[in-house]
This record gives structure tokens, C-alpha cells and sequence, in this order.
């Protein structure tokens, strides 16, 4: 996901995308618990896409 993308997202959509990187991340360490990751790479991505949409929400309400 891009900084631009997120950047253009309103709270709840940054919020409801949260959630679902978080299930996501969820997921991906019991399959690599279990052996099954196909995509090694995507555990460190989704992290990077955390911090990147709880920095804009953090920012967002230092603003408010």
C-alpha cells in the first residue's frame, strides 16, 4: 500500500484497513508456524503498512 493511498483514506476506511492487515499478519504467522507461507516477504510488508497507517491516524489526531 502506498503513502499516497493512505493518505487519501478517511479515518474509518484507515481504521477498517487496519483490522484487516492485522487479521492478515494474524494468519501469516500461524501458516509460517506451520510451514505453509508462500510469500515470505508479505509478513514484512504488512508490517510496514501498520506502522505506516497508525503514523497518518497518530498525526491526524494531533491535528484535531
Amino acid at each position: 500500500m502506498k503513502t499516497e493511498d493512505i493518505l487519501a483514506m478517511t479515518p474509518d476506511q484507515l481504521a477498517e484497513s487496519l483490522l484487516n492487515l492485522k487479521k492478515e499478519q494474524f494468519n501469516l504467522r500461524f501458516q509460517a508456524a506451520t510451514g505453509q507461507v508462500e510469500k515470505t516477504h508479505r509478513a514484512g510488508e504488512i508490517r510496514k503498512d501498520i506502522a505506516r497507517i497508525k503514523t497518518v491516524l497518530r498525526s491526524r489526531q494531533a491535528t484535531a
